[in-house]
């Protein structure tokens, strides 16, 4: 089989889009994104495309992204983005505010939004200062097992050492064991969870554990 890992590139929207709404969703079958745009996945990913495609870089724009390219097919992604930055708070609004304007979203809309995604927001990680922040991690169905993921962790964590990070940063919902094991086979160490009762409710996990590496 043969892998390359690459830098992503704005034709790779799509997939990314693809790669960010399966990786939200983890081991079960919603996530973050399923909360923010429920319905149909195709209508979910337009409106992810658009958010990747931003203007507004935020740490959902394709450019944060390294893809594993199999026989010439991207068959795996995942992003790195550094701590503190702008990229998770006024850029990912930004991102959101454009893609809503795209899709002619009314105020109402987007306060509905709000309401829905709350309790997902219960247990947001806190980040370490100065962290290389691994994010948006997600396999096609048929590489899954194929070494992909152990291949994109090590470009991405190197590409944090050549930013000169000492730590990187690492989330997982509680229950998806397999991607846990993955991530401490990479050199990462559970530090702590956050747990909420509103999160569960919405998604199906008791909340979400924080690597370090």
């Amino acid at each position: 089989m043969d892998v390359v890992i690459r830098p992503a590139t704005e034709s790779d929207a799509g997939f990314i889009a693809w790669v960010e709404q399966e990786a939200a969703r983890s081991h079960l079958p919603i996530g973050f994104w399923d909360l923010a745009f429920p319905g149909a996945d195709a209508d979910r990913l337009r409106m992810l495309e658009r958010i990747v495609r931003s203007k507004s870089r935020s740490f959902c724009h394709w450019s944060g992204f390294l893809v594993a390219e199999v026989e010439g097919r991207p068959g795996a992604a995942l992003s790195g983005y550094e701590h503190p930055s702008v990229a998770t708070g006024p850029a990912l609004v930004e991102a959101m505010q454009e893609a809503f304007a795209a899709e002619r979203w009314t105020r109402a809309q987007a306060e509905a939004l709000q309401v829905r995604i709350a309790p997902f927001l219960t247990c947001v990680p806190e980040t370490a200062e100065d962290a290389w922040v691994v994010e948006w991690v997600a396999t096609r169905p048929e590489y899954r097992g194929q070494g992909l993921v152990h291949a994109l962790l090590r470009a991405i964590l190197q590409c944090g050492r050549d930013r000169r990070h000492e730590r990187a940063q690492i989330g997982v919902l509680i229950g998806n064991t397999p991607a846990q094991r993955a991530y401490e086979g990479a050199g990462f160490r559970v530090v702590d969870e956050k747990r909420h009762p509103d999160f569960e409710a919405a998604i199906g996990s008791p909340g979400i554990r924080r690597l370090l590496r």
